[in-house]
């Protein structure tokens, strides 16, 4: 459902959490990769971290209080994502183990 709602509001926002906002990487002065500094953001960049943090909005308001404890430090929507749906994922499982339990007896 909240596919469906996310994609409603803005079809990019969802393919942000699906991919990532796949900030640009610099290299420093010893040659490693590393995220580039936001005071060197091009327009594209504040837009995508913007996204980002519209994405974490909806995810947030949509979640319980439990789910906000699992997910609320991440820093981009799509770890908040794969989170959750590694956590609904386990516990549809149980919900149809019980279910099949139940029905066999």
């Amino acid at each position: 459902m909240m596919t469906i709602f996310i994609q409603s509001l803005d079809y990019n926002l969802w393919d942000l959490i699906v991919d990532g906002p796949n900030l640009h990487t610099i290299r420093n002065e010893n040659s490693e990769v590393i995220s580039k500094p936001r005071t060197s953001y091009n327009d594209e960049d504040c837009k995508r971290v913007a996204m980002n943090a519209k994405a974490k909005h909806i995810i947030i308001c949509a979640i319980n209080s439990n789910d906000f404890n699992r997910v609320s430090s991440y820093i981009l929507a799509k770890e908040m994502c794969d989170r959750l749906e590694v956590t609904f994922e386990g516990a549809n499982k149980v919900k149809e183990a019980t279910i099949s339990m139940v029905v066999h007896h």
